[in-house]
């Protein structure tokens, strides 16, 4: 299905990006790559040596072969966010940057006022930022009008699995926006994914629910399946909801034949 998006200027076959946090071993995230045909892939700073290039998650992944999207996991402010970004930059990693502000250890809910502050700062020294927010479509509509290339609200708290709990929230924040939106945090089953999809998301970003599995490669491919099966029936078109049944055979034709 040629069926391409852009984000930050930069033409995307894949719908679903991973993350790389949570694997029992590097052998297990690649199988995952594998199996999502991901193009872009998350990394944690807090996670990357950068005095030691051997021993950091970024030896194992072929960067010819993905755009890596660097997040900001455990700042809890704007200024701690803001740093991690350049660091990235300056070592070299990547300009993209996946902007998470979570000051809330427990639920690890974004602070929104915090990441719009970040937000705008970074967009104006070059950065394509992603931002992770609370499906708050006024806030998504600032993060765009801030410069930012997508807005990425959650569907349930990071790493719950508990699937797409904001889902009039981001039906309107997807309505409204200009910029691509992906769908991240809790979705646990392809289903869900394939729900972010059909509701016209355009991208969806996914990482324990893989992770997790002791299969990561089929489930990571059972995802990829699910995302572009929901991409194509929002294509495509559904059919209405109704609140009364409907029959499947016209009844003028019932009433001819008997």
């Amino acid at each position: 299905m040629n069926d391409t998006f852009i984000l930050g200027e930069k033409s995307f076959s894949s719908r679903l990006i991973l993350g790389t946090g949570k694997f029992a071993s590097a052998g297990a995230m690649l199988e995952a790559l594998n199996g999502a045909n991901a193009e872009m892939i998350t990394v944690a700073l807090r996670r990357v040596d950068l005095n030691n290039p051997d021993d950091n998650i970024l030896s194992v992944i072929d960067r010819t072969k993905y755009i890596i999207l660097p997040n900001t996991s455990g700042a809890q402010n704007a200024d701690e966010a803001i740093r991690l970004a350049r660091l990235a930059r300056r070592s070299g990693i990547s300009d993209w940057i996946k902007l998470e502000v979570t000051p809330d250890p427990h639920y690890l809910l974004p602070d929104g006022n915090e990441t719009l502050k970040a937000a705008e700062i970074l967009v104006k020294e070059g950065f394509k930022v992603m931002p992770y927010i609370q499906a708050d479509p006024i806030l998504a509509k600032k993060l765009e009008e801030a410069g930012t290339v997508s807005v990425m609200p959650l569907g349930s708290p990071i790493g719950s699995n508990m699937g797409i709990k904001t889902f009039e929230f981001i039906k309107i924040i997807i309505k409204q926006s200009r910029i691509p939106v992906v769908v991240d945090a809790g979705i646990g089953r392809p289903s869900d994914a394939a729900i972010a999809m059909e509701m016209g998301a355009d991208a969806v970003l996914i990482n324990t629910a893989i992770a997790d599995s002791p299969e990561p490669g089929r489930i990571a491919r059972a995802f990829r399946l699910a995302v572009e099966a929901g991409r194509l029936a929002y294509k495509a078109g559904m059919g209405e909801v109704s609140e009364k049944a409907n029959p499947s055979s016209v009844l003028e034709w019932v009433s001819k034949i008997q």
